[in-house]
């Protein structure tokens, strides 16, 4: 967490000339775990698979973000990771039977900063704080899974660093290929 508020850079080009840039500043007030949670479904047993077999791991992240009062510059941003772990099927599959996988674990964390953006376009706040917010509790979120999975008697899994910025453009493209399909 900062004490102090970030001042973050400022395109001079956009600006008229004579008026000077709007002076932007973000803070992290707070950061908490809403939620986590790690099962692992196969028990005691799953342990001697993993002996002679490795996992494969589907990783999901998320964020979304949300205004905490109308009046005032303050959001709270939320990074939704999923960790699911699953070795291959035991047996071929059959006619009667179709192979299914068979779980590790699955752990999910929503891990929440309380941000204060002030001075920031509307165009701009968007990419604060679905970029910038992100990156910045990202090592935070990464800890704690690492931990959690090592706690559990797995091997760590350490999260490899995540490009926010084509994050937030998938999710900005997806939104908007969803909306022409109501349009």
């Amino acid at each position: 967490m900062t004490d102090k508020p970030s001042t973050l850079p400022q395109d001079t080009n956009e600006q008229p000339e004579g008026q000077s840039a709007p002076q932007i500043s973000m803070s992290i007030n707070l950061q908490y775990v809403k939620d986590l949670s790690f099962e692992v479904p196969g028990g005691p047993m799953i342990f001697q698979q993993l002996q002679a077999e490795n996992p494969s791991m589907n990783i999901e992240i998320d964020v979304t973000t949300a205004q905490l009062h109308p009046e005032q510059p303050v959001y709270e941003v939320a990074m939704t990771t999923k960790i699911v772990a699953k070795l291959p099927p035991a047996a071929p599959a059959t006619a009667d039977a179709p192979a299914a996988e068979r779980p590790v674990f699955v752990g999910e964390l929503v891990y929440c900063a309380v941000a204060t953006v002030s001075g920031a376009p509307e165009n701009i706040l968007e990419q604060i704080l679905m970029i910038e917010v992100p990156r910045l509790i990202f090592p935070f979120v990464r800890n704690i899974l690492c931990d959690v999975t090592r706690e559990s008697g797995f091997p760590p899994v350490v999260l490899q660093p995540i490009d926010f910025v084509e994050l937030w453009q998938r999710k900005r493209n997806s939104s908007f290929a969803q909306a022409a399909g109501h349009a």
